[in-house]
């Protein structure tokens, strides 16, 4: 029996030993394991737009109004698998046409040459892009001064607050593809002028398909724009005609409405004269825009030319013998020579080309020409058109006549001394 106790003794000790050595053991582990982390609810958890990624996608935004400075922006980005992959951040001009990165490469914007920069515009607009690509977040940018400077990004000294900012709402906003136009400047003028003096025309910029700045306006004889024209106070059809806006205002009107339709097929006329319901605050008739938009568009966009736009103007300095002064107006739009009228006056005050139109000169009848004055003053006004260079021209005699233009026998170079006269000064301004 002591045996059998002494047994059950040991038995006991072992158990409380191995009882003392687990709970030991478990003690040490508790002490040891580090503490756990704290666990966030998951709505308090709000990833930003990059890091979650975006839907793929064209993505698009523009200013909706034009600043003092002439120059609204547009911004396109490119989605694939969920990042930014590319950027387009360009500029478009009030007065339509190219957009500022081609008006930019074609040496008309020059930061550097005019205004000391760095590098220019086009160049630090790449490198802007550059970094939105890299950081995939348009709120990723700091600004030093409220122009919307920043020193985030080398080599960039102007303002991106446009690129950045209209980058965040195209993105907000989602996906939107692109337009039906091929991206560029168009223009088109009418052939003749009209009865009122004015020839008219129209001049629109593309980006991302879509059509962001239109302008309607017109050149008289002397190469005035009408719209700048207007503006200056000497066409006044408030003033003079009791309208409820100047023809500036209203030509405004109707490119916005153009601009959110995005297809100048798309407007209705309740008169022969072009006039429309479809446009709140326009009387004028507006068939001339949209008619020459369209035609504009069906054209094609156009590579900007060497010119700056513009209407110039010479006239010569005294009557000579024949008793009528030349003068010539050229209008340039796109930097392309789009227009121009070859005329002179009498002391009387008669323009030549009128004055022949009306049967008064008579070239046919009296002198036995092949054809009338303003006939052949027609076929040298094109032929400048389609070469595009006033120097462009060659001579028979020292009289100026020249078989380079068909159809031609009057003498030409009065015109083109004019033409190059015109064109080595400034456009025609109304400060």
């Amino acid at each position: 029996m002591k045996k059998i106790h002494v047994t059950l003794l040991t038995v006991l000790v072992v158990l409380l030993a191995m009882i003392s050595f687990v709970g030991c053991q478990k003690e040490a582990e508790e002490v040891a394991a580090p503490a756990a982390p704290e666990v966030k609810e998951e709505t308090t958890v709000e990833p930003s737009a990059a890091s979650a990624g975006y839907e793929d996608g064209i993505y698009f935004a523009v200013d909706e109004e034009f600043p003092s400075s002439g120059w609204k922006y547009a911004v396109t980005l490119t989605v694939e698998g969920g990042k930014i992959v590319d950027v387009d951040w360009e500029g478009i001009s009030v007065s339509a046409g190219a957009p500022k990165k081609a008006y930019d490469a074609a040496g008309k914007y020059n930061m550097v040459a005019f205004g000391g920069a760095q590098a220019e515009w086009s160049q630090q607009a790449k490198l802007a892009e550059d970094y939105l690509i890299k950081v995939q977040d348009p709120t990723a940018i700091t600004y030093k001064d409220e122009r919307g400077h920043t020193d985030d990004i080398a080599g960039v000294s102007i303002h991106v607050v446009e690129l950045f900012g209209l980058a965040e709402k195209a993105l907000a906003a989602g996906p939107v593809g692109r337009g039906p136009y091929e991206d560029g400047a168009y223009y088109y003028f009418d052939d003749d002028f009209a009865g009122s003096g004015w020839k008219e025309y129209v001049a629109l910029t593309v980006v991302n398909g879509n059509i962001v700045s239109a302008n309607w306006s017109a050149v008289n004889r002397t190469g005035d724009d009408k719209k700048a024209y207007d503006a200056a106070g000497k066409y006044g059809m408030v003033e003079y005609g009791s309208a409820q806006a100047d023809w500036s205002d209203q030509a405004r009107l109707a490119e916005a409405y153009l601009i959110k339709v995005q297809d100048p097929s798309k407007i209705e006329y309740k008169d022969d004269n072009g006039h429309t319901d479809a446009i709140s605050g326009v009387s004028i008739h507006v068939n001339g825009l949209f008619d020459l938009a369209e035609k504009a568009l069906e054209a094609g966009p156009r590579d900007i030319g060497p010119y700056a736009d513009g209407g110039y103007y010479a006239i010569q300095d005294e009557f000579p013998s024949s008793g009528w002064k030349e003068y010539v107006s050229v209008f340039v739009e796109n930097g392309y020579i789009a227009s121009v009228n070859w005329s002179a006056l009498n002391e009387d005050g008669d323009d030549k080309k009128v004055y022949d139109a009306e049967g008064k000169y008579g070239m046919v009848a009296k002198g036995g020409a092949q054809d009338e004055w303003s006939v052949q003053a027609a076929r040298v006004e094109q032929y400048l058109i389609d070469t595009q260079d006033p120097s462009a021209i060659s001579y028979i005699d020292d009289n100026g006549h020249t078989d380079d233009i068909a159809g031609v026998s009057v003498h030409v170079n009065s015109f083109y001394e004019l033409v190059q006269e015109a064109l080595a000064g400034d456009p025609i301004s109304y400060e």
